[in-house]
């Protein structure tokens, strides 16, 4: 079963192009309303002159109705000419007023009755014209009215007629439509004319004024253009080009398109240039977990080697393998540093409990006391228990990497003074219940060196980039104190100066969780 395609349908389509489809538009418009106003224009002055034509037919009516008769006192009235063909009396010259006196050269008129059928014309030179039968036979059969009436008379064109009834016979008087369908023509032919001539007119300022009022948009477009051959697939964009300034006023609606690609182009921008800072965090983060990793793994072969060469020494074998452990230890740990990074990086749950941070602050307090009994230590804590919603485990990893800071990076005889505290009440609840919990750890030791300020929190970050083991451990343990307490919806910041450091860690309330 095979069925004919369907026939392609031909529409009349706009210019793709916004010039050419605006320029379009304003001249279907501007066509459009010149062609309305033609017609009406039209339309009213044909009402105008037919309504003077049938007030000119009136008159003529009038003064046909009052025409002297003929002389032999029959009342029938002059019909043609001398010689007609018609069976009507002529009035002969020279004898008074005739049928057509007073009446308009083009004046039709005409009598029927039951002995005379006549309808003459008036000529220009005053004289009349009898019309054909048909013209007659045309008139004739028009019903009486006093208002006028179109008739189309054969071989005479077109009249308005007036058709009276009297005593016994019918009067007809016209008058021809010529002048009136000559004057419309040549108004019309006019407003052609003028419609043509608008709207080519129209076309040329049109095309003029739309290029101009669009050539701020083609400027916005280079912009853009200019932009996407910029090469933005790696390394550290800059800044790209900008829409000036004067075409971004937000009035107009080329400077709304020049606004949103300014704004555009500026979160463009952002984004890539944190793109960029994420990439070289990663190579770096690659960089320093290999060389942490690597110290390790180089003194664990250096000792296994040891060993293997020679096995017949116990005191070397035991302090090969006590190293060997140990710094599998310090890998195994580094490793699950990294671990927990990696877990909080991908947002996966914490355990949920309420957590009661003051006794935690105390056994945090009390194993640092013991690791450095040379600080000095001072606790304050409320009377009441201050309680959060959190992992227990991981809150207690945040409190002892702080503490460890303070123990490696001041020296002895140094004061760290820990304490816990409501903050501002309904600072992070919705219905303004519950209070944050607000944890101080503070020390009068030499502060950070002006190098870290701002990276207190990046990993890998220490102030000694020989990263000898003397100087401290990985740099991981402020990046995981920053990621556990926002994995709790806190929020943790450093100050330090030469008076000291203080940490400020703030956990929300139980009722701000729920």
């Amino acid at each position: 079963m095979s069925s004919n395609p369907r026939p392609e349908r031909h529409r009349l389509s706009l210019p793709r192009s916004l010039t050419g489809r605006l320029i379009a538009t304003v001249l279907l418009l501007v066509a459009l309303v010149t062609v309305l106003v033609g017609a009406v224009t039209t339309l009213a002055l044909r009402q105008f002159l037919m309504s003077r034509l049938d007030a000119q037919l009136v008159a003529a009516s009038n003064r046909h109705e009052g025409a002297p008769r003929s002389a032999d006192g029959d009342g029938d009235v002059v019909g043609g000419p001398v010689g007609s063909a018609f069976p009507c009396a002529v009035q002969p010259p020279g004898q008074g007023p005739g049928l057509g006196f007073g009446q308009a050269a083009g004046t039709l008129l005409g009598r029927f009755d039951p002995r005379c059928r006549s309808v003459v014309l008036v000529t220009e030179d005053g004289s009349l014209r009898a019309l054909g039968r048909a013209a007659v036979s045309t008139l004739g059969a028009l019903a009486p009215s006093s208002r006028p009436q179109s008739v189309e008379l054969p071989g005479d064109g077109s009249y308005r007629v007036i058709v009276r009834r009297e005593a016994g016979w019918t009067s007809v008087t016209g008058l021809g439509t010529h002048d009136v369908s000559d004057t419309l023509g040549s108004v019309v032919a006019w407003e052609s004319a003028l419609v043509l001539g608008g709207v080519l007119l129209a076309a040329a300022i049109g095309q003029a004024l739309v290029r101009r009022q669009l050539r701020p948009l083609l400027r916005v477009a280079a912009t853009a253009t200019e932009v996407t051959s910029l090469p933005l697939e790696s390394g550290e964009v800059g800044v790209t080009a900008r829409v000036p300034a004067e075409l971004t006023d937000p009035s107009t609606e080329v400077g709304q398109v020049g606004a949103a690609l300014n704004s555009m182009l500026g979160h463009v921008e952002r984004a890539l240039d944190t793109r960029h800072e994420s990439e070289q965090r990663v190579r770096q983060f690659l960089a320093d977990a290999s060389h942490e990793l690597r110290t390790p793994l180089s003194t664990i072969m250096g000792y296994a080697e040891l060993t293997r060469r020679t096995p017949e020494d116990a005191a070397t074998m035991t302090h090969a393998m006590g190293r060997i452990q140990a710094e599998s230890g310090r890998m195994g740990s580094l490793v699950n540093d990294l671990l927990l990074l990696a877990r909080l990086d991908s947002g996966r749950p914490l355990d949920r409990a309420v957590v009661d941070v003051s006794r935690q602050l105390v056994e945090a307090v009390n194993d640092a006391r013991v690791v450095s009994p040379d600080h000095r230590w001072r606790l304050t804590v409320p009377p009441e228990p201050l309680q959060v919603m959190g992992d227990r485990d991981r809150l207690h990893q945040v409190f002892s990497n702080v503490l460890s800071n303070a123990i490696r990076h001041t020296p002895r005889g140094t004061t760290v003074s820990v304490s816990v505290s409501v903050a501002v009440a309904g600072t992070r609840s919705v219905d303004g219940a519950g209070a944050d919990v607000e944890i101080k750890i503070q020390d009068d030791g030499p502060g950070m060196p002006r190098s870290m300020a701002g990276k207190e929190f990046e990993r890998f970050s220490r102030a000694d980039t020989s990263r000898t083991r003397t100087s401290g451990g990985a740099g991981l343990g402020l990046s995981i104190v920053q990621a556990i307490v926002l994995a709790h919806g806190g929020a943790v910041d450093i100050t330090s100066s030469d008076r000291g450091t203080t940490v400020a860690i703030c956990l929300p309330s139980p009722t701000d969780l729920r």
